[in-house]
């Protein structure tokens, strides 16, 4: 499984940006499809996650601003970042785990919020 996510920039508080993952190679494994991202001074954190039952889950610290959703094809997912503050500014990865449990990484993709 390879991921690509893209979609981040820099955008000014209180503002919105969409990021995107596709996912290549057997999708077909995955189960769980997720954000995660990195702040700095600080470990790498989930943000988002959504699993092939369509259960969502929010970290608090975004929970009513950013949404996980999936694509209208299989293997693609997005998180919608709705009212962006400073503290948001992170590289954000997405995520997948199969149903092996093999844990795969995009790149990362750096948001910058400015206030």
């Amino acid at each position: 499984v390879q991921l690509q996510a893209s979609g981040g920039g820099s955008v000014q508080a209180g503002g919105s940006l969409r990021l995107s993952c596709t996912a290549s190679g057997s999708i077909n494994v995955i189960a769980l499809k997720a954000w995660f991202r990195q702040c700095p001074g600080n470990q790498r954190e989930i943000v988002a996650s959504i699993a092939s039952d369509g259960a969502i889950t929010h970290s608090d610290s975004v929970k009513g601003r950013f949404a996980i959703s999936r694509g209208a094809v299989k293997n693609t997912w997005f998180l919608q970042m709705d009212g962006v503050e400073p503290e948001d500014t992170c590289v954000y990865y997405c995520n997948a785990r199969t149903i092996g449990n093999s844990v795969y990484w995009g790149q990362g993709t750096l948001v910058t919020v400015s206030s």
